[in-house]
């Protein structure tokens, strides 16, 4: 049987060939199907033989694991999906109790509002209804694409798992011996799905760590003086599984904090703010240190990445700098080139 070795054809088009691809996946918005994939076919690895040990054959315990995932996808869906139902049927969680609780809640905070705030705020929940519909009616298009983007971003990443779990359990008996270029396309995989596993590791630590510091501050900073926020816990949790995403988990987390901030006091609103912007600009410093820790790059070489894929890509190209820098970088030290 043929081999191929570092630097044949084979070896230099299967690079070419997962580069384009890489990129496809942002120019395409195909990023959900490919982290989505790489997160189920590693998982699938990892927790095979330690759920079924050495003993079960390796194609039956990649299945089960494969079982096991699926089941939890759709209890968390089904979790999801209840939750929202029952929350929007509960008394009171209408629209016009929501509207009339803002309306409240800004009502409250005018005393340590400046006059030229309280000029433009809406005086009771009616204004606010009719503004908040003459808002809708002119974002309507941006609304209705917003949410089209994010229904397809899930439909992407449930497909991306599907394919990750039939590659993953496909593995164990392929279909035929695979040529110089197959093998060589493999040994790409392998390196990118590395390079996805060992940035994964390191944002599970950054958002321990973010979610240590917004503790502090929810928990520690605030009860000092005198400010006890609801939800305090419920606003950490979500810190801490918002965080696993990057850039937007963290977006998502500090609009909660803010928000419910806000319905404490203005001020109060002001100081969650500055402080989340702080952590928020120092989290780019702090992911390029642990992340580059991982993957063997310098924090200047990842912030590098990250400004030039932003510019070139947007907040996709954000997210997808570290695998993708990673796995440029695994490849020209497996040619010893750096």
């Amino acid at each position: 049987m043929s081999q191929y070795v570092m630097g044949s054809r084979a070896d230099i088009a299967a690079v070419v060939l997962t580069a384009a691809g890489l990129v496809l996946a942002i120019v395409l918005h195909l990023l959900p199907v490919l982290f989505a994939g790489l997160l189920v076919h590693a998982l699938v690895h990892l927790l095979a033989p330690r759920m079924f040990g050495s003993k079960v054959d390796p194609a039956l315990a990649r299945v089960g694991v494969v079982i096991v995932l699926t089941l939890i996808v759709l209890g968390l869906t089904a979790i999801l999906v209840g939750g929202a139902t029952a929350f929007y049927r509960r008394e009171g969680a209408d629209l016009a109790s929501l509207l009339q609780k803002m309306a409240d809640i800004i009502d409250g905070a005018r005393t340590t509002m400046p006059g030229w705030m309280q000029d433009i705020m809406p005086t009771d929940a009616e204004t606010l209804k009719d503004d908040a519909a003459g808002w809708l009616r002119e974002h309507a298009v941006e609304l209705r694409k917003a949410g089209g983007e994010v229904g397809r971003g899930l439909a992407y990443a449930l497909i991306g798992m599907v394919i990750g779990a039939l590659l993953a359990v496909r593995e164990i008996a392929p279909a035929r011996v695979p040529g110089p270029l197959a093998r060589a396309l493999q040994r790409c995989a392998l390196l990118v799905e590395d390079s996805f596993s060992r940035v994964v590791l390191a944002q599970i630590r950054i958002s321990a760590l973010n979610t240590l510091l917004t503790a502090i501050y929810l928990a520690g900073v605030l009860p000092a003086f005198g400010v006890h926020l609801p939800l305090t816990k419920t606003m950490i949790a979500l810190t801490f599984v918002a965080g696993l995403l990057p850039i937007i988990g963290n977006l998502i987390s500090n609009s909660v904090i803010v928000i419910i901030s806000f319905s404490y006091s203005l001020p109060i609103a002001g100081a969650s703010l500055a402080f989340l912007v702080i952590v928020h600009k120092l989290e780019y410093f702090i992911n390029a240190r642990i992340v580059g820790s991982r993957i063997n790059a310098s924090a200047w070489e990842l912030l590098f990445a990250m400004l030039v894929m932003e510019a070139a890509f947007g907040l996709a190209g954000v997210i997808a700098a570290p695998v993708f820098y990673a796995y440029a970088k695994a490849e020209l030290v497996a040619r010893k080139l750096v």
